[in-house]
């Protein structure tokens, strides 16, 4: 028998639901698998102090910060060493940028990808977008904030601010955490996504 996913069964109950609803519900179900990652002690970066995590902090879901960006790739890009909070300089290029409105504001983003996971079966599409923007260091986690992508099909590509998450480093020492390019500084508050860890 068939497993009925929550969204769907929504969609017996009332019939259709709108583009914008399937995102949320989306957003909604990635923060909570976030959540149960470091509740699991298996998985979580927290190690033997995951028993004592009381879940992460997340802005409301706001479907003004799910955005469909013009996409460009960054054709014959120089691989390049991405800064980390250590020595280690892991290797990335630009895959492309994106552009989009928030606010009626345009602005645009660097998106990478790691020449490690590309060598991957299961990440061999996985594109990297960590950013700054206005939030840090208040709502936000000072480091920045990571989103994880798969290469588009056309020249747009979705982003949604509202899965956003922390890196690592935000939770616990001993980790190796990408700081986001200073191309990637938004001027802007996205509040969307995780905020910063609980005191």
């Amino acid at each position: 028998m068939y497993k009925i996913t929550g969204l769907f069964f929504i969609i017996l109950l009332f019939g259709e639901v709108s583009y914008g609803q399937i995102e949320e519900q989306s957003a909604i179900e990635f923060q909570v698998e976030l959540t149960e990652q470091y509740l699991n002690p298996e998985e979580s970066p927290l190690r033997d102090k995951a028993p004592e995590f009381k879940g992460h902090d997340f802005f409301r879901i706001d479907s003004a910060y799910i955005v469909e960006a013009t996409f460009e790739r960054t054709l014959n890009a120089l691989p390049f060493q991405m800064k980390t909070t250590t020595g280690r300089l892991p290797i990335y290029e630009k895959y492309g940028e994106a552009t989009f409105s928030i606010q009626g504001e345009k602005f645009s983003l660097s998106i990478y990808q790691s020449h490690f996971l590309r060598k991957t079966e299961e990440y061999k599409d996985h594109l990297f977008l960590p950013f700054n923007d206005s939030s840090n260091g208040h709502e936000t986690y000072t480091g920045g904030r990571f989103i994880d992508l798969q290469i588009p099909e056309g020249n747009t590509i979705l982003i949604d601010f509202n899965k956003a998450y922390n890196p690592f480093c935000a939770y616990a020492k001993g980790y190796s955490c990408p700081i986001p390019p200073e191309e990637n500084q938004l001027p802007i508050a996205i509040l969307a996504g995780i905020k910063k860890p609980k005191e």
